[in-house]
């Protein structure tokens, strides 16, 4: 163990408070891969050098349960959409074991504990005037989550030669971000 308590300081860390790190949390459209390891390990070994050096450390990780992706992917295997979500986070969490990573949390984003806390954020949010209602239109493609403008569209598929389909005009929440531009 380091003779001295904490980690050098940065412009960003005091060396010696309480030390939080999170994987991305892992979409579950497919079983796990090299990067969802590569992740997973860069971010334990922060976690195990940070508690070598004294520090309380809160590492978590997981898996997002949601999107058309899921829903097409399920049913392509004949599968109900959460029973899916099961089957392929187990995957995940079997991952973890395999690697000997040593988190302390894994959520999953369809446990009432996490859209409890996503709902009391969107109350607080939408009180505090930080999110909004209006609607958008436009290309969408499913593959990547994202909406293109026209002039991105490379023979009228995305950029990354994923398909997009017209969305019509649908509502829409958003966050107002440029109330924060001074603070970012």
């Amino acid at each position: 163990l380091p003779s001295a308590l904490g980690t050098p300081s940065t412009p960003f860390d005091d060396g010696r408070s309480p030390y939080q790190i999170t994987t991305p949390i892992y979409y579950v459209n497919d079983k796990p891969h090299i990067g969802h390891a590569y992740t997973s390990l860069a971010c334990d070994v922060l976690a195990r050098y940070m508690r070598l050096s004294q520090r309380d450390v809160y590492f978590l990780t997981g898996t997002d349960e949601h999107g058309q992706k899921v829903q097409t992917t399920a049913a392509t295997k004949g599968m109900d959409p959460l029973a899916f979500c099961d089957e392929v986070s187990r995957s995940f969490r079997e991952l973890l074991t395999l690697l000997d990573i040593d988190n302390d949390r894994f959520i999953r984003t369809t446990e009432e504990f996490h859209k409890e806390s996503v709902r009391h954020l969107w109350n607080v949010l939408k009180d505090n005037g930080a999110i909004y209602l209006g609607s958008y239109e436009g290309w969408y493609s499913v593959r990547d989550e994202c909406y293109y403008n026209e002039s991105e569209l490379i023979d009228g598929k995305a950029p990354t030669g994923a398909e997009v389909t017209w969305v019509k005009k649908e509502d829409s929440y958003f966050f107002k971000l440029s109330d924060y531009q001074q603070r970012l």
